[in-house]
C-alpha cells in the first residue's frame, strides 16, 4: 500500500485506537496454488496484542492454504468516501479540471499464521471474541460440554496471525490547507451518505492533532 508522509500513521497507537473503536471487520488474503489467484476471507476479527484472531467453518478453502502458508495479509478498510472532483476545485470557474479522490482509513498487515484445531484452543478463542464483540454477556457459560457450544467447536477452525508488519494509512487530505479541510468535514457533513460521517470524523481528529501541514 502506497502511504504518503501525510497519510501515514502518527503511531501506532493511532490505528490500534481506530480498531478499537470499531473497525474490527477484515479481509484475510493467503496464497492460492500456483497461478491462481488468492483466497479473500471476509471476517471479524480480534486484535489482542501483537495477535489477530479469526474462526472460519472447517469448509473453508482457505485452511488447506494457511497450513502451508508462511505468510499471509490481512486488510481493514474503513470510514471512507468519495470525494467528488468539484470539492476539491481551487477556481469554481475550472471546476471540471479539478481531480476527485477517495478518503479512507486503511491498516494492511503481514502476518504468520498457526491454525488451531484443538479444542481447548478454539474454545479460548471463542471467549476472546464474544469478550471483544459482546462484554456486556448475555449468552450462556462457553465449555465444551454446552450443547451448542460444543457442537460448534466441531463445525470451525480457528487462525491465530501473529503480525509481522504493518502499513497504516489516513487518506483524508492532509497535506491541504485547514481551511481546505474544514470546508470537505462540512460537505461530507452535509452530504452525509454512506460512510460520509466517520470519514468527516477522520478529517476532524486529524485536522485537530495536525493543524496545518508542515511539507
Amino acid at each position: 500500500m502506497l502511504v504518503h508522509p501525510f497519510d501515514s500513521a502518527l503511531s501506532e497507537q493511532e490505528w490500534r485506537e481506530w480498531i478499537a473503536a470499531g473497525s474490527r471487520f477484515g479481509t484475510l488474503a493467503v496464497s492460492g496454488a500456483e497461478g491462481e489467484a488468492p483466497v479473500m476471507v471476509p471476517t471479524h476479527f480480534t486484535l489482542i496484542g501483537d495477535e489477530i484472531l479469526i474462526h472460519l467453518h472447517r469448509a473453508n478453502s482457505a485452511l488447506p492454504l494457511l497450513a502451508n502458508s508462511s505468510r499471509v495479509s490481512f486488510s481493514v478498510i474503513g470510514d471512507y468516501a468519495f470525494i467528488p472532483n468539484y470539492w476539491r476545485t481551487k477556481e469554481p470557474a475550472k471546476s471540471g479540471e479539478a481531480i476527485a479522490t477517495s478518503y479512507y482509513a486503511a491498516v494492511d498487515f503481514t502476518c504468520e499464521p498457526d491454525v488451531v484445531e484443538s479444542n481447548e484452543g478454539l474454545l479460548e478463542l471463542l471467549k476472546a471474541h464474544m469478550q471483544d464483540f459482546q462484554p456486556e454477556g448475555g449468552y450462556d457459560e462457553m465449555s465444551l460440554e454446552h450443547p451448542v457450544y460444543g457442537s460448534l467447536i466441531n463445525a470451525i477452525r480457528g487462525v491465530r496471525m501473529k503480525i509481522v508488519s504493518v502499513d497504516a494509512k489516513f487518506k483524508y487530505d492532509d497535506h491541504k490547507s485547514v481551511e481546505f479541510r474544514e470546508a470537505m468535514i462540512a460537505r461530507l457533513r452535509e452530504r452525509n451518505q454512506g460512510q460520509d460521517g466517520g470519514a468527516a470524523d477522520q478529517q476532524q481528529r486529524r485536522l485537530d492533532l495536525l493543524g496545518e501541514w508542515a511539507k
